[in-house]
């Protein structure tokens, strides 16, 4: 573990004498001063403590030499996102197992998306979902399904149900992704995702439907991903889509017409 130097190194880079620090944690000076000097192990409570000051990943806090990063590297970790992003922040999937050790795929229908937010990590909100299998998809990966609303995702009907792989390594996900993104803003959305993770911070969002516009997202207001597999409705697509661009089309000229009218000299 690297949290003994790890205190020391962020006290120093924030500027703060024990003492300060020692203040901001609601410990004594001599603690922090064992604990930079190995002569204690702070136990976890306090580490989380200190993670929460320093604001970085807890398990960034254990596992990585932060004096050994470039400050590029140290720039991501220190702001969540090269920990969170990649998974290693302590975040696992709540799931729920048959009696043949095999994950479930728990369906979240549209009555229930409200609730998802602040249950998607409770294992008990989890077991409540109602549960089925799909025979030919991969046992090994963790899968769950969503009903979409609304018709931002046309030709996908809306009511249809969204089956969807969980992804723990955000940083792999390839531009063009149609995912279920749990965000802290939105809830639960579907969208074709763009990969901005690396330059940004942050992943664009757009809809198949032109009407919609996209928009991005912090990875930092991210809470998961899931990756489309299938989608399941009683509905057929609809052919109306061609239509709908047309009407987006035409809107987009009736602005720049306004646009262009502003300009001119009166």
């Amino acid at each position: 573990m690297f949290v003994h130097s790890n205190l020391k190194f962020l006290r120093g880079k924030m500027g703060l004498t024990q003492a300060e620090l020692a203040e901001q944690v609601n410990l004594n000076r001599s603690t922090v001063n064992n604990y930079e000097n190995r002569l204690a192990d702070p136990p976890l409570d306090i580490v989380v403590r200190f993670a929460d000051y320093f604001g970085i990943a807890l398990d960034s806090m254990l596992r990585i030499d932060l004096s050994s990063l470039t400050s590029g590297r140290l720039k991501s970790v220190m702001d969540g996102t090269d920990a969170f992003v990649k998974g290693r922040n302590l975040r696992v999937v709540a799931t729920t197992v048959g009696d043949d050790n095999i994950d479930n795929i728990e369906l979240v229908e549209a009555k229930a998306q409200a609730g998802y937010l602040s249950g998607f990590a409770d294992p008990e909100y989890i077991e409540q979902l109602p549960i089925f299998r799909l025979p030919f998809l991969n046992p090994g990966r963790k899968y769950r399904t969503f009903q979409i609303v609304g018709d931002s995702m046309l030709p996908i009907p809306p009511g249809s149900w969204i089956t969807a792989e969980y992804l723990d390594d955000w940083t792999t996900i390839k531009n063009g992704t149609a995912a279920v993104v749990l965000t802290l803003d939105d809830g639960l959305t579907f969208k074709i995702v763009e990969n901005m993770i690396e330059q940004m911070g942050m992943l664009r969002l757009s809809s198949l439907n032109p009407i919609y516009k996209p928009y991005a997202v912090r990875v930092t207001n991210v809470r998961e991903i899931w990756q489309f597999s299938l989608f399941i409705s009683p509905f057929l697509p609809s052919g109306n889509i061609e239509h709908d661009q047309l009407l987006f089309a035409l809107r987009d000229l009736q602005t720049e017409v306004k646009e262009l009218k502003r300009r001119l000299p009166q």
